[in-house]
């Protein structure tokens, strides 16, 4: 079973991630930051592991979005840019203003003032906004993404960044002070003729909660569910089933032509793109998912308890986060075994550089200095989410043979050194073609 049944406090999984990296905690030594903590993206961030399996959900998305890529565009935008045409000036939003600006500008409501100086709404007026969504930077682009497919449609924008909101109410630690909450945001702005866009937004549907179930233990814990907004617009919510409730992981939304139309006012005719022989205004298609929490969706989800070979404790079971071999951050661990220890280790470092080179994430065990069981070891590995653990020992050095140990079925076998990086180069890329 996924872990979420298994370890329905989250407690398990928690103390995992922070001794292994995955999450940053709190106060040491032990850490009191609650899951809803990570969920609403007010926390210190992620270890080197936990940003490790980020950027391989990131990479993986990636490879999603540009499958039509004589069609799909990757694009950046700023993380601030000037106050959005059209609001007020100090409306709301997320503002960036320099502390000694904001000081003066508060100072100056007393008889102090100088003659000039600026108030604080011409001030919040005047600062830049920090974004909220990545979808109208995207949008600024869309003119320059039509020309390139020759205004044919449908075509779109693809993007990866950090976005801010307001945490609720609810999360709030003092009502009177608002706090602010990150997230590292994927978006597929997808433009298509609004003759085709219902059919467009089930296709999209189907392909992205596939796309999340892919990777997962039990892929039932991801699901869908539909809306409409206040203007009727339709979408689709999609979900993960964490152990307290369902939480969003991505929408999807047919925004309609609204948006198009407000971000280029006045001159709609640069925005016609071709369906067949007519020249329409598309519909824009805004698939917008949150990959830290799509992170915590997979921690989740790999989390399996199983015996314990160290002892027979109830309460000691051992921890293996199953993360799917496309996502884990370690593809293999290197470790010494019996024999001299210069000549073995001296063997791991010339493999360390081939598999790096080869792009294929490698652990660095032989450096540890302090000894410990081959038991012990796998256990720490297994809560890492090494796929496999190779043992170079005297043996290696008179016949070329390694042992190789697997996360998932526990099993060793022997194998000679030059066929580790085409086994683990075939292992992962068959995992990614399933």
């Amino acid at each position: 079973a996924a872990g979420g049944d298994e370890a329905a406090s989250g407690e398990e999984l928690l103390e995992v991630c922070w001794r292994r990296h995955f999450l940053r905690g709190g106060a040491e030594p032990r850490p009191a930051l609650p899951w809803r903590a990570y969920l609403s993206g007010c926390h210190p961030g992620f270890g080197p592991l936990g940003v490790a399996l980020r950027g391989n959900l990131a990479a993986q998305w990636w490879d999603s979005a540009l499958a039509f890529r004589e069609q799909v565009f990757a694009v950046d935008a700023p993380l601030h840019g000037p106050p959005a045409a059209g609001a007020p000036r100090a409306g709301q939003g997320l503002r960036l203003v320099h502390s000694e600006t904001l000081r003066e500008a508060l100072q100056g409501r007393g008889c102090s003032r100088e003659p000039g100086g600026p108030s604080l709404e011409e001030v919040l007026g005047t600062a830049g906004m920090l974004r909220e969504s990545l979808l109208p930077g995207a949008l600024v682009q869309y003119v320059s993404c039509l020309e390139l497919v020759n205004k044919r449609l449908p075509c779109g924008l693809a993007q990866i960044g950090v976005c801010f909101h307001s945490l609720p109410e609810s999360e709030q630690l003092d009502r009177s002070l608002r706090r602010i909450g990150e997230r590292t945001t994927s978006l597929l702005a997808w433009f298509s003729s609004p003759r085709t866009a219902g059919q467009w937004l089930d296709y999209w549907l189907r392909q992205r909660l596939q796309w999340w179930r892919k990777f997962a233990v039990g892929p039932s814990n991801f699901s869908s569910s539909d809306f409409q907004d206040e203007e009727g617009r339709r979408g689709f919510n999609l979900h993960y089933s964490f152990p307290w409730g369902t939480e969003t992981i991505e929408t999807l939304k047919n925004l309609g032509d609204t948006e198009l139309l407000q971000m280029y006012p006045g001159d709609s005719s640069k925005l016609l793109g071709r369906d067949g022989r007519k020249n329409v205004i598309p519909h824009v298609l805004s698939v917008s998912g949150n990959l830290d929490r799509g992170v915590l969706a997979y921690l989740f989800d790999s989390l399996q308890l199983a015996e314990n070979p160290l002892t027979k404790k109830k309460n000691s079971q051992r921890k293996v986060l199953k993360l799917h071999p496309c996502l884990a951050p370690l593809k293999v661990a290197l470790d010494v075994g019996k024999g001299p220890t210069t000549e073995l280790r001296q063997v791991c470092q010339g493999l360390f550089n081939e598999l790096s080179e080869n792009r294929i994430s490698v652990w660095p065990g032989y450096l540890e200095t302090m000894q410990v069981s081959l038991e012990q070891l796998y256990t720490k590995y297994d809560e890492m989410s090494v796929l496999f653990t190779v043992l170079i020992t005297d043996a290696t050095l008179e016949n070329g043979v390694v042992q190789l140990r697997s996360r998932d079925t526990t099993m060793k076998e022997m194998m000679h050194i030059s066929r580790l990086k085409d086994f683990l180069t075939k292992y992962v890329t068959s995992a990614k073609n399933v």
